[in-house]
């Protein structure tokens, strides 16, 4: 349901606004009030959760780049959810990861929708500046940033909506809440116009490809409605287009370059290694800007743009004719796959993952539950132990570039990445590491993210992490044209920049675990993602039978420098005697036994230490100190305490109870210092426990059952 809520008044004097129902919330977007300087802006709400979305375009456009220069920022204020930053300065920092997401998340469905030629430096930003419970500020930064280009004068072949869906117990759900997130066995953001899906990204635990259809399905039908919502807004407050001037093409300048690199053009084109390829083609580029290009007037951006538009023509009918590929392949065909693991001596899991001329070096490092990532997030603070960290160095591309600080690529790639495992990670009941995982790509030729994928995997089962089972991952892409269509396998780098789909699928045997789509085209049909599910699924397959060839299950033990981590259940009021009166007593366990010790909460105990034997001594000390006295059993307790009707003796450590005067012997004793002393040893059997815990001893029943023990004996 949708309505009007306000006059139809663009002046800033009233909003306008309209509302659009989703579940029990209203999707609220309006315009007219906020940020009026900037080309387009709109304020969007759903619950809690509030999003100013702003556009703003160069009046000049860039003549000197042949690239799109668009931005798109997604921020989180502190403020939005009532709480000041952490750290020195109590301001926001450099952008968190998720922010890095949810920027890129943003981006992806709405770059595709700008004009072809528009050059003008264009950024969007999506502000959240309140935070509730309805898990959708992504979503909303979306929805906002595709309003506020609407409203704007930028070129821009919108609207673009989002929803987030889930699935709970077999039923589809819109717009799920972080409550609700916790139970899904899958958790996908869609994103589209009103006649395709722009961008697919998520996870899921082990659902078949039909259910992935399904959901894509559902989440397209809300997102129409969106559009529908924002077309609406346009229409009433939407400022005049921009004039694109289209750029002019010399159609003499055209004919002449493609006339000299045409026919050597097809030969380097069919060069099946990418660097040989790049370097026969670098050089045929270089000899046409020689020859067309001069001094007095500079046409190397020109000759440039029509030397890439042959290639790109050249290589896809390529494949649309022929059916084969740069490096010779078939559509369908995989690269060869080589692997090994165990071969760095000092790390806890390690395998080198190789699929054609894309590399994966991954290494696996355990640890305990101190090394947890803390996340101080909106949503509150929560605990990371498991974590992917991806790595594309320059040299993998046979580039120049200086180190600095991780990339949104490589945020990206490892977000997927870990979104592809984590549903086979071991719980830390059944397995009490912290576990962190760093992919480092030492080649890349197209889907390094996927090679990250099984390349974990198996450094996962190096090193005797017991996952669930094992997880592939392959990159598909897509040739379409008015008369063919062209699903490619285990993409290269050149298909992917030259094709119209990036598709990432990830899962197991049983089913996927992570997907994510890009669309580069006006659109797809649900025939053609069917048939490329099911082509993903059998690559998968393949692949999975390619890394069992290397390492088919978990190792059953750990490699001997990884921590060992022993576990003990306490009872949770026990936690104070293990941990003693300013940490004194847990201090002095580790000081005696080098170990490193964590306690939950919930009375577990976890012992880590590489050296078996200082493990089971701190395990022996904390079983003592918990110990359960009990009604009956015999002690060897110590004199703590004189007094006049007896002595007070210490049973188990922090645990003393009374040996009265008239149970320190069988005969009648009248001075307790006749028999015993402080500092003694004595056995002690335990009589009585009463209502308040209190222990009571005997000293004369030990020595009475010890005697008929040896009796016996």
């Amino acid at each position: 349901m949708s309505e009007i809520d306000a006059p139809q008044n663009c002046d800033g004097t009233v909003p306008y606004r309209e509302k659009h129902e989703i579940r029990e919330h209203q999707l609220v977007i309006e315009t007219g009030e906020l940020a009026k300087q900037s080309d387009g802006s709109a304020l969007i709400s759903y619950g809690d959760t509030v999003v100013l979305a702003t556009a703003v375009a160069a009046k000049r456009e860039r003549k000197d780049i042949d690239f799109f220069p668009l931005t798109i920022d997604y921020q989180e204020k502190a403020y939005a959810a009532g709480k000041i930053p952490g750290g020195f300065f109590k301001r926001e920092g450099k952008p968190s990861e998720k922010e890095v997401l949810a920027s890129r998340l943003i981006d992806r469905p709405i770059r595709p929708l700008f004009p072809d030629g528009f050059r003008s430096e264009t950024q969007g930003i999506a502000s959240v500046i309140s935070f509730g419970d309805e898990n959708v500020s992504d979503i909303l930064g979306i929805i906002g940033v595709s309003t506020a280009l609407m409203i704007s004068d930028i070129p821009f072949n919108g609207p673009v909506s989002a929803v987030r869906i889930g699935r709970i117990d077999g039923e589809f759900v819109l717009c799920p809440s972080l409550e609700e997130t916790e139970k899904m066995e899958l958790n996908f953001v869609v994103a589209g116009t009103d006649d395709a899906v722009m961008m697919v990204e998520g996870s899921a635990t082990e659902v078949s490809e039909e259910v992935v259809l399904e959901a894509i399905d559902t989440a397209h039908e809300e997102i129409k409605k969106i559009n529908a919502v924002q077309r609406r807004l346009a229409q009433a407050c939407g400022k005049p287009k921009r004039q694109l001037t289209p750029t002019e093409i010399d159609e003499n300048l055209k004919e002449e370059v493609k006339g000299f690199v045409l026919e050597r053009m097809k030969e380097a084109v069919r060069i099946p290694s990418k660097m040989k390829r790049q370097e026969a083609l670098d050089l045929l580029l270089e000899e046409a800007l020689e020859k067309f290009g001069s001094e007095e007037d500079d046409r190397s951006k020109e000759i440039s743009g029509i030397f890439h538009d042959i290639e790109k023509d050249l290589v896809r009918r390529m494949i649309i004719d022929e059916g084969v590929r740069a490096d010779g392949r078939r559509p369908e065909e995989i690269r060869h796959i080589y692997s090994k693991v165990g071969f760095l001596p000092r790390v806890h899991g390690s395998a080198l993952f190789v699929r054609g001329e894309t590399q994966a070096l991954v290494a696996v490092t355990l640890g305990t539950a101190s090394d947890e990532q803390r996340i101080d997030a909106l949503e509150g603070e929560t605990f990371k132990s498991f974590m992917l960290h991806y790595n594309f160095p320059p040299f993998s591309v046979g580039e120049v570039r200086r180190l600095g600080f991780t990339g949104r690529r490589e945020i990206g790639h490892g977000a997927l990445a870990e979104k592809a495992l984590k549903p086979v990670i071991p719980s830390k009941e059944k397995f009490p590491y912290t576990i962190r995982v760093v992919s480092d790509i030492l080649e890349s030729n197209g889907s390094s993210s996927m090679a990250t994928v099984c390349g974990a995997t198996l450094a996962l089962m190096d090193a005797g992490v017991p996952i669930e089972t094992p997880v592939a991952g392959i990159a598909m892409g897509l040739i379409h044209e008015s008369d063919k269509t062209v699903i490619l396998s285990d993409i290269l780098g050149l298909e992917d920049h030259l094709g119209d789909m990036d598709f990432k699928v990830t899962g197991t045997r049983n089913g996927v675990t992570a997907f994510q789509m890009d669309v580069k085209i006006s659109g797809i049909t649900r025939q053609i993602m069917e048939a490329a599910l099911e082509q993903a699924r059998r690559g998968r397959l393949h692949i999975l039978d390619k890394m069992n060839e290397t390492l088919p299950a978990p190792r059953k033990n750990l490699a001997p420098n990884a921590p060992r981590i022993y576990t003990i259940q306490i009872k949770p009021e026990k936690i104070r005697d293990v941990i003693g009166v300013g940490g004194k007593v847990i201090r002095g366990i580790t000081e005696q036994t080098g170990v490193k010790i964590d306690i939950n909460d919930n009375g577990l105990v976890n012992i880590a230490s590489a050296d078996e034997a200082s493990a089971m001594k701190a395990k022996e000390i904390i079983e003592g100190i918990v110990q359960e006295v009990e009604v009956g059993k015999i002690y060897m307790g110590k004199v703590k305490k004189i007094v006049d009707f007896g002595a007070f003796v210490e049973v188990l450590p922090g645990v003393e109870g009374l040996l009265h005067i008239s149970q320190i012997a069988e005969e009648r004793v009248g001075k307790v210092t006749d028999v015993i002393n402080y500092g003694d040893e004595v056995p002690v059997k335990v009589i009585e426990i009463d209502d308040m815990g209190r222990l009571k001893l005997s000293r004369k029943e030990a020595l009475r059952e010890e005697a008929k023990r040896k009796a016996k004996g």
